[in-house]
């Protein structure tokens, strides 16, 4: 069989080699965004005089046949074809003959695989951050139905302060929104046209750029050949943002597994999200959300793989570079799916009121505000750190939550403002009075919530 590429060879590749070097048993699903690319290209060839109004006709007319084939999986695919472009230009040529032979005008695989991927990615970003937004819905519907359930706080895995539920599911909104913000910014720098870069260099042919801009929907052409055939930047950036979204989704996933554990018994996870053990009957086990810490992983070194294929390639087309799509492709499919699966296992969890109050009453969660209470009363800081510390040793020693302490106790402790006991101090008054702008108490959380709708809305 004769390559596309073929006339300087005289010889065919081995089938090992055509094997090891072949790129089409994956990336053919670029074949809808390579089509898109072909219909533009042709229709400013034909408007810049460069083929004909006939020739240009007959290509797309073709390119609507193809695009069927590859459709209904009427395309037979050969390692010796290479790539998903070169399948299409074959059988294209195939349907309409000597017309296809114009296809290739003024364009290589080179800026046609930049353009698309580029086109491929802006539907993949475009995909990721509405999964995203389903999760913020998710997590500002849970905000909103857990309100008023309290639950301790965590610094260190111990027990720092006291907290909502809806300050708890806000605080994970704003790392995902911060996620949308980085898909969103990356759709910017795909906003430019790498078709017309061809192998390198620009072409000697009069085309016109702008016009392959205008009906691919971007904003401008690229600036540089060289650089737009040798860049990846934008893959990585994906690739990063999606690594960081999946460590996002991984520490809330963590927090699910040990909130979930007998240990903790903060939370139910929804059996359908679960599974069982086949030898022990009892288990009831996390396994989604493991999955997805797990998956973070995956999606960490599918970004360190294509930062290590570009270190130290030279400007400007590698062969190496084939290696971006399989890394691209899993991760959009690892990203995508994981946002989908834990947005529905969060809507059907539900805190244990009952555990948590239980769990509230250890680990002196009220010390911070008898502290700041001293405050107000004209004692230093780090002096009322101090008196609150040993009222807390003092409780250990006695065996006594701040609940149990009264008067005297306070008197043997020296205390500095005369109190009947600690009753200020409940744990409801410790999330009302936490006020200041981005806390846990229940207007700044309301608030919250109203400024997520507003992104969300917006």
């Amino acid at each position: 069989m004769k390559n596309l590429w073929g006339g300087r060879f005289s010889k065919t590749m081995e089938n090992y080699t055509a094997d090891y070097n072949e790129s089409i048993s994956f990336d053919n699903i670029l074949y809808k965004h390579s089509i898109m690319g072909s219909r533009a290209h042709v229709k400013m060839l034909a408007k810049q005089k460069i083929i004909s109004d006939q020739v240009c006709q007959e290509i797309l007319r073709g390119l609507s046949i193809v695009e069927k084939k590859l459709e209904n999986n009427q395309v037979e695919f050969n390692i010796l074809d290479e790539d998903i472009m070169m399948i299409i230009e074959k059988e294209l040529t195939k349907e309409i003959g000597e017309a296809g032979k114009y296809l290739h005008t003024a364009r290589s695989r080179n800026d046609q695989n930049a353009l698309d991927e580029t086109l491929f990615l802006k539907d993949a970003v475009n995909n990721s951050i509405n999964h995203l937004m389903d999760l913020l819905k998710v997590l500002v519907k849970k905000a909103e139905e857990e309100f008023h359930v309290i639950m301790p706080g965590f610094t260190h895995l111990q027990h720092a302060q006291p907290i909502t539920a809806g300050f708890y599911y806000m605080a994970h909104f704003q790392g995902f929104r911060r996620n949308v913000e980085r898909f969103r910014e990356l759709l910017k720098r795909l906003d430019k046209n790498p078709l017309g870069a061809c192998a390198m260099a620009g072409t000697t042919l009069p085309i016109d750029r702008f016009i392959t801009t205008d009906l691919l929907g971007f904003s401008v052409p690229t600036e540089n050949a060289l650089d737009t055939v040798g860049s990846r930047d934008n893959i990585a950036e994906y690739l990063f943002n999606a690594a960081l979204c999946m460590t996002h989704l991984s520490g809330f996933a963590e927090e699910i597994i040990v909130f979930n554990s007998q240990e903790f018994n903060f939370i139910t996870i929804d059996d359908s999200f679960c599974t069982g053990s086949s030898i022990m009957p009892q288990k009831k086990n996390p396994d989604i959300a493991e999955l997805v810490r797990g998956k973070a992983g995956r999606t960490i070194g599918n970004l360190v793989t294509l930062l290590t294929v570009l270190k130290g390639t030279f400007l400007t087309l590698n062969k190496d570079y084939q290696e971006d799509k399989e890394s691209l492709f899993d991760t959009i499919h690892t990203l995508d799916r994981s946002l989908f699966v834990f947005a529905r296992m969060l809507e059907n969890i539900k805190f244990n009121e009952d555990v948590l109050r239980d769990h509230l009453q250890k680990g002196f969660i009220e010390a911070t505000d008898i502290a700041e209470y001293l405050v107000k009363h004209d004692i230093p800081f780090r002096e009322a750190h101090e008196i609150v510390g040993k009222l807390v040793k003092y409780c250990e020693l006695n065996s006594k939550t701040f609940k149990d302490v009264n008067k005297k106790d306070l008197e043997a402790l020296d205390f500095p403002v005369e109190l009947e006991d600690l009753s200020r101090f409940s744990i409801e008054n410790c999330i009302k009075n936490r006020k200041s702008y981005g806390g846990t108490s229940y207007d700044e959380v309301r608030r919250q919530i109203n400024n997520a709708k507003k992104f969300i809305s917006e």
